[in-house]
């Protein structure tokens, strides 16, 4: 018998003869090995050209996920790759269909408004198949200077444009920090040494800075306390759950509602901050949904969303509102950005931190082993690739887990120290960096911008607490019992996605 033996021949460029090329963006494996696959081996097919991967010793491939992961949690060996869903035909030399309609894969003709409205109407699913901002054929168009006026509307060409055309040297440099997922006594401590009284922007108020909150685990009391204490808080969904594709591919607009909408209510019944100040959402692992996830925002009367992450980019770029196409590519790998327009939307876009080369969004995924000087030139020079330019906001994007890492703290404490003493950085919230944007006011007026300003009356009923309830619930969800500390009353059961009120449903 004669064993089947596939010749690989490289050419200069590296690739591999002899395996067929899929070129849908993914890995694959060699659709064409009979009997028993080498689960480690992947390829890639760019501009026609077959290149060969392997994952390091003991891991296979995971065809789904696309990423290489211990074997006993790989179930797709036997596949070779994703079919990918047949394309519509929405260029052809002649025209398929008449005016208003467009062509399905199989060259059926439907209403062009079925194309990416995230329904499947063409049999082969082809009308959905399509839709990033580029292609939809719905999408709006590019920005459009003369009817795209603030406070409403912000766009340009490239995304680097400053609002109200000011100077840099009129524009205060905002640093926006962000804390993502659950505040605690795990990290309540960090946080009150970051936000000391004594920290205070130019015009004397203190600095501020904005919290995107998950559920579990989270202490209320304290959440509450954040916001009277002039941070804002916004939505990181309720169970911040796995798989990180999910979020894109799977979650639909019930889903998006659950998870944020019913995370605005558990922070407005446990907290106590009213509904219309909970603004922003941030997807877990930042995998934005899509026109899903925007939809739902638009229902629900969210103003921002601060899930992308731009390409780099030096001058870095401005956030912008939804009206027209995002001016960036939409970054990152099985990213589906909103391909429709979302009049009045803003995207708090995030420029990723470069470092030596490698860029990342949240710190806490950026090269770690540096020494103080090199974390602290890390801070220095992204900040200056702002403040030098056109002063786009700069944002810096945390777990605390970074914190956990004494000398991390220590740097970043000292790199505050140093931003604050300039008379043009001010540390604000996103909601207050849109503030700015909607009515764009010179650094000589900045310190009479009312938004900036000291002041937050809070109503007497909404003071946090010193005292606060500490409930011990059941949680059918999590299997178990959770903690909740709360000012106001305690639920009857742990609140999850379906109960945000954390009612007893009697039988």
């Amino acid at each position: 018998s004669s064993i089947l033996s596939i010749e690989i021949d490289y050419d200069e460029t590296g690739a591999v003869e002899g395996v067929p090329c899929i070129s849908n963006g993914k890995f694959y494996r060699n659709p064409e090995v009979v009997g028993i696959r080498d689960c480690a081996k992947y390829y890639w097919c760019p501009r026609g050209k077959v290149l060969e991967f392997r994952c390091s010793s003991g891991l296979w491939f995971d065809i789904e996920r696309q990423i290489c992961d211990f074997k006993s949690k790989i179930d797709n060996c036997a596949k070779s790759h994703d079919a990918s869903t047949p394309r519509p035909l929405f260029s052809t030399e002649s025209p398929i269909c008449p005016e208003g309609q467009l062509a399905c894969a199989d060259k059926k003709c439907l209403s062009r408004d079925l194309f990416c409205d995230g329904q499947t109407d063409c049999a082969d699913e082809s009308d959905e198949s399509l839709c990033d901002p580029e292609n939809d054929p719905n999408a709006p168009t590019r920005c459009d200077l003369g009817n795209c006026t603030l406070p409403d509307c912000f766009c340009s060409a490239d995304g680097t444009r400053i609002p109200g055309d000011l100077k840099p040297e009129e524009t205060p440099q905002m640093i926006i920090l962000t804390f993502d997922d659950a505040v605690n006594n795990e990290n309540w401590e960090i946080y009150q040494k970051v936000f000391e009284s004594n920290r205070t922007n130019a015009n004397g108020c203190p600095i501020r800075s904005t919290f995107f909150l998950s559920h579990e685990y989270t202490n209320y009391r304290h959440v509450q306390k954040l916001w009277n204490d002039g941070h804002e808080i916004a939505i990181h969904s309720i169970t911040h759950k796995h798989p990180e594709l999910w979020w894109t591919f799977n979650a639909t607009i019930e889903d998006w509602f659950d998870e944020f909408a019913g995370m605005a209510n558990i922070v407005n019944k446990f907290a106590g901050i009213p509904l219309d100040e909970l603004r922003g959402t941030r997807v877990p692992f930042l995998r934005v949904g899509w026109n899903t996830q925007f939809i739902m925002m638009r229902e629900f009367g969210f103003l921002y969303d601060s899930s992308m992450v731009a390409p780099k980019s030096d001058p870095p770029l401005w956030p912008y509102t939804l009206d027209y196409r995002i001016p960036h590519k939409c970054h990152g790998t099985r990213q589906k950005c909103p391909s429709r327009s979302f009049p009045g939307m803003w995207e708090m876009i995030m420029n990723p931190l470069d470092i030596e080369g490698h860029t990342c969004a949240m710190i806490d995924s950026c090269p770690t082993h540096l020494s103080d000087e090199e974390v602290f030139n890390m801070f220095m020079d992204n900040f200056d690739r702002h403040y030098k330019t056109n002063r786009a906001p700069f944002g810096i994007y945390f777990h605390t887990i970074w914190f956990k890492e004494k000398q991390n703290f220590r740097v970043f404490l000292r790199f505050l120290d140093e931003l604050i003493k300039k008379p043009d950085v001010y540390f604000v919230t996103n909601y207050q960096a849109i503030e700015w944007m909607r009515t764009p006011t010179p650094l000589s007026q900045v310190n009479n911008f009312e938004p900036w300003g000291c002041k937050k009356t809070i109503d007497p009923n909404l003071v946090a607490c010193n005292h606060p309830r500490l409930c011990k619930l059941h949680s059918r969800h999590l299997k178990g019992e959770r903690y909740l500390h709360t000012c106001f009353e305690c639920p009857d059961v742990y609140p999850w996605v379906k109960n945000e009120f954390g009612l007893e449903f009697k039988k």
